[in-house]
């Protein structure tokens, strides 16, 4: 088997299942073995910015001497991205070796009528490449929503923690803020300790609060105000956390939400006799990378990517661009899904570009760059289609003025589609620093 068999046999699992549940993974775990049981979790939820908290958590744990397992998702280049350990992504070899081992046993449980899904496939090999490397930690990111995540198949985790909650995948999740955070809450289990952002839409924390007491959870809510921020710019953000001066290089005010939650729940860690001394949350959160958040790929010009894609993140998408880049003028590279709140998006975004050029992602569900460009011209902002994405990166390059930016954001699918094409351009054309690389 190539890789490009394995990657095509872990597609041909549907999306989304027939029946939602933990149920058929359990059953797809426990012929393989239970690998899920014996390690030790931090499970993570929340509509936005559970990534980036993951990837603050294993950055310091790795740091910190243990060995740690990253799960998250989607990837933006390469799906490896998507099962880590200690910053090392499973080898295309390692991948291929554990679809061939798995994929009868998933086959034999489809037979039975029991049908895995692309992400419950995923999950188990997860699973079983991190209790193969023996690690010591694994920051398990949620798929979707929580309580019906394959994800959710773990015991009582080390800590769970809640990042901040919106409106995404509504007609999966419900059509409230309530609704959504009960079912990101379902990850809370028996007799453990929660970690929550405290800044919230009203109703979400007493959705936590109950779920916690009814599980008889610690509950601990976060507030921004433990870190201090001493300045921010293009290159991250400095702040002090009690008397630790911290370095984050993600940029974004909302970064600083996830970096506090990251570290409350780190502290819950210390609690239970894990060291984690003062040094390796400073190397762990100078060190974190994290692909299309607001990731700087380059100053001649100025190129940012995003893969904001719903209407928090897009809100703070557009609060960071203020920040960063207020009297600059800004060209857009834009592609989206058409089941997203679109609208809301675009006027979130409303009046930050000079020029926007839209695009196609490729996606079954992607909007057409001829009807993302018209939705843009209704509210006067110059827009134009692209034909591709070459094209696309060709011609918002040309827009750009001496002093100026590109932004290109909208959706993760077209992150992952972008990114390789920009690194290479950015090589050829203008000469990319190796900090880029």
């Amino acid at each position: 088997m190539t890789y490009e068999q394995a990657l095509a046999a872990i597609h041909s699992f549907p999306r989304f299942g027939g029946s939602p549940g933990v149920e058929r993974v359990r059953t797809f775990l426990n012929d393989l073995g239970n690998p899920q049981e014996g390690l030790k979790y931090i499970h993570v939820a929340g509509t936005n910015g559970k990534g980036s908290t993951c990837a603050i958590l294993a950055s310091v744990l790795k740091q910190a001497g243990y060995r740690t397992g990253l799960f998250t998702s989607p990837f933006i280049s390469d799906f490896c991205e998507r099962i880590q350990v200690d910053a090392q992504l499973i080898p295309r070899e390692a991948l291929i070796s554990l679809v061939e081992e798995t994929l009868p046993v998933a086959h034999r449980l489809e037979e039975s009528g029991e049908a895995l899904t692309e992400f419950d496939f995923t999950t188990a090999l997860g699973f079983l490449w991190f209790a193969r490397q023996q690690c010591d930690f694994v920051v398990l990111e949620v798929g979707l929503g929580g309580r019906m995540d394959a994800t959710n198949v773990i015991g009582t985790p080390l800590v769970s923690v809640l990042t901040s909650i919106s409106l995404d995948h509504t007609r999966i999740l419900g059509n409230t803020v309530e609704q959504i955070a009960a079912e990101k809450a379902g990850i809370i289990k028996p007799y453990g300790v929660t970690v929550a952002y405290g800044d919230q839409m009203p109703g979400v924390l007493e959705v936590f609060r109950r779920t916690a007491a009814r599980q008889h959870n610690r509950l601990l809510e976060v507030s921004s105000s433990v870190v201090s921020v001493i300045s921010s710019n293009l290159q991250g953000t400095d702040f002090l956390y009690g008397g630790l001066a911290l370095h984050l290089p993600l940029l974004g005010e909302h970064q600083i939400k996830n970096a506090a939650t990251a570290l409350t729940a780190l502290s819950v860690l210390q609690e239970q006799g894990y060291s984690i001394s003062e040094q390796a949350v400073m190397e762990g959160f100078a060190s974190v990378r994290f692909p299309a958040r607001l990731e700087r790929l380059g100053d001649h010009p100025l190129v940012l990517l995003d893969g904001a894609h719903n209407p928090d993140g897009t809100r703070a998408l557009a609060k960071a661009l203020h920040l960063y880049l207020k009297g600059r003028p800004l060209v857009g590279l834009i592609g989206m899904l058409a089941d997203k709140d679109v609208p809301t998006a675009v006027q979130n975004l409303d009046g930050l570009f000079r020029q926007i050029v839209t695009i196609t992602p490729d996606n079954p569900r992607a909007m057409p760059a001829e009807e993302l460009a018209e939705i843009w011209r209704v509210r006067g902002t110059r827009a134009i289609p692209a034909k591709n994405r070459e094209e696309g990166l060709k011609r918002a390059f040309s827009f750009v003025q001496p002093g100026g930016a590109l932004v290109i954001c909208g959706s993760l699918f077209l992150a992952g589609e972008i990114r390789p094409l920009l690194l290479r351009h950015m090589r050829e054309k203008v000469g990319l620093s190796a900090e880029f690389e």
